[in-house]
């Protein structure tokens, strides 16, 4: 199994190397949400779309629980490779597979049993609450496989192998845009098809993961063939996953309750937001992903205990975010409509104009959400995730709060939903920053 040594070379262009599969990666992901959208979009009708938009933020939520297990699981599997513990990277892969299997099983089996109650407390329009019940009691069934990959993808990146997660991603892609147009274009079967088409690709790539690793990896055989769980190692794995996944999960809160409110407005907002969010998503999480890279490439260098390596990381990470910020933006501004247009017919003159003016207001601030990605993979690499959280808290706090506000101001409406967006990330990043440069170098926690 191909690894990589986050510790030697050349900073800028090692970080950047093993950032770019991660990249690739999210861009295709991103990539079948657009695809996915435009096939629901276009042969399933606006109010599928807004069922299937609804149903993407509450199960961003639901697994953002198992994302921030793993990446907290990341950072010290990261840790250890990068100080050469064997022995703690073994016990480690078992802990974290242990309560990732254990939460995702959970998670599961609630999901299911409160859907009804989900989506009364989600405010899901009585016109589409049929529709919306039909895709999520399928695609509840995929939150094991969603565990499988983030687990098995979160070792390979700990041990500088990003390209591998691409690969499986890649293959998964394929196969669910594949389906989707068989099921939902072809077949006609609405949600209920976009929802079988994503779980059959999910336990592909998972499953697929895994045999891989199993196949290639004599660490992870050699682990789960004892399969020992230490006090220790089952301490060190919650005392950053817990706070990994409090970040995650409030983060995602915050935006299921920014959709709850959405939803209140009705399909024709639903719509728009449904549409405008995955062409939001496809400029900015590059950055995230640059974000996560960024992020092993610390946790490596602290475990190896390499303090310049860690400076002049910082120091690339954020010229080289600011840059690709600041022309996604530009891009954003000048293209928001003819985007738009990839999932809403022309016709839909409300639901377009709505969207173009939700991409107007959050495109231009891109930095602010680039940069609070940084800050994440920061704090959480040099062991300080409870930072993560505060600045999470910040950023969503100020967001569903200003939302509910200012959205109930008539002479500002829908529009004071998007505007708290933005004002969310600056504050966090200001947060953030004057943590990093006032508090950071006296107390000797951050390498500045």
């Amino acid at each position: 199994m191909a690894q990589k040594d986050l510790t030697k070379g050349a900073v800028f262009s090692t970080l950047c190397f093993f950032a770019l599969p991660m990249i690739l990666g999210n861009v295709l992901q991103q990539g079948y949400n657009i695809v996915d959208t435009w096939v629901v979009g276009h042969y399933a009708g606006s109010d599928a779309l807004a069922a299937v938009g609804a149903a993407f933020a509450l199960m961003t939520f639901l697994t953002s629980v198992l994302l921030g297990l793993c990446m907290g699981s990341g950072v010290v599997f990261s840790l250890c490779f990068g100080r050469q513990d064997e022995e703690g990277l073994e016990k480690g892969i078992c802990a974290s597979f242990m309560l990732a299997m254990a939460i995702a099983v959970l998670l599961t089996a609630i999901s299911l049993l409160g859907v009804d109650w989900i989506m009364a407390w989600m405010h899901i329009p009585e016109k589409i609450k049929e529709i919306t019940k039909d895709y999520l009691v399928l695609i509840f069934w995929g939150i094991p496989a969603i565990a499988l990959y983030n687990f098995f993808g979160a070792y390979l990146k700990a041990i500088g192998n990003s390209m591998i997660p691409l690969v499986f991603l890649g293959i998964s892609t394929v196969l669910n845009i594949g389906l989707d147009i068989l099921f939902v274009a072809l077949w006609q079967q609405g949600t209920a098809g976009a929802a079988a088409a994503t779980i059959i690709a999910q336990y592909l790539s998972g499953l697929g993961m895994g045999l891989y690793v199993f196949a290639t990896g004599k660490a992870i055989r050699r682990a789960f063939s004892r399969f020992r769980i230490s006090k220790s190692s089952l301490g060190e794995i919650a005392s950053y996953s817990v706070l990994t996944c409090m970040q995650q999960s409030v983060m995602n809160l915050g935006i299921l309750m920014v959709q709850g409110l959405v939803n209140s407005f009705g399909t024709t907002v639903m719509a728009a937001f449904a549409a405008a969010v995955k062409v939001d998503a496809f400029a900015y999480m590059p950055a995230q992903e640059y974000g996560n890279a960024f992020s092993t490439f610390i946790a490596q260098n602290m475990g190896a205990g390499k303090q310049e390596r860690i400076r002049k990381g910082v120091r690339y990470g954020v010229l080289t975010t600011v840059i690709y910020c600041l022309l996604v933006s530009l891009i954003l501004w000048f293209l928001a409509k003819p985007l738009m247009l990839l999932f809403i017919d022309a016709g839909e003159t409300a639901i377009l104009a709505e969207g173009v003016r939700y991409l107007h207001t959050v495109g231009p601030f891109y930095c602010g959400i680039g940069c609070l990605f940084l800050f994440y993979g920061l704090y959480r690499a040099i062991g300080k995730p409870g930072i993560s959280v505060v600045l999470t808290v910040i950023s969503l706090g100020t967001r569903v709060a200003l939302a509910y506000t200012l959205a109930a101001i008539p002479s500002i409406g829908v529009a004071g939903i998007w505007w708290a967006i933005p004002i969310g990330w600056g504050l966090a990043d200001l947060t953030g920053g004057l943590v990093y440069g006032r508090y950071g170098k006296k107390r000797g926690n951050i390498p500045l």
